[in-house]
């Protein structure tokens, strides 16, 4: 596992909260430990949609860092959350 970097958010870090484990073709965000987001096959799946405002800002990251539109969080439940 490695930490997730901030290329689009304007913060510094995300200080070891937000941690990306890639498998093959299967990557998964894992935000405070849990796991709330797969890319896999390039298909990206949210899988909460309560997530707090802190995980959602590592899920948009994680989003845009693997070419996927992320503008907020009504849009990226919408467009990525399964039940």
């Amino acid at each position: 596992m490695e930490n997730l970097s901030c290329n689009y958010s304007n913060r510094k870090s995300f200080y070891g909260k937000a941690k990306i484990d890639t498998n093959g073709n299967r990557t998964e965000l894992f935000s405070y430990d849990t796991k709330v987001a797969i890319i896999e096959n390039n298909i990206p799946v949210i899988l909460k949609s309560n997530l707090s405002q802190t995980s959602m800002r590592h899920v948009k990251e994680f989003l845009q860092q693997y070419g996927h539109t992320a503008k907020d969080k009504k849009q990226m439940i919408k467009d990525y959350y399964k039940k």
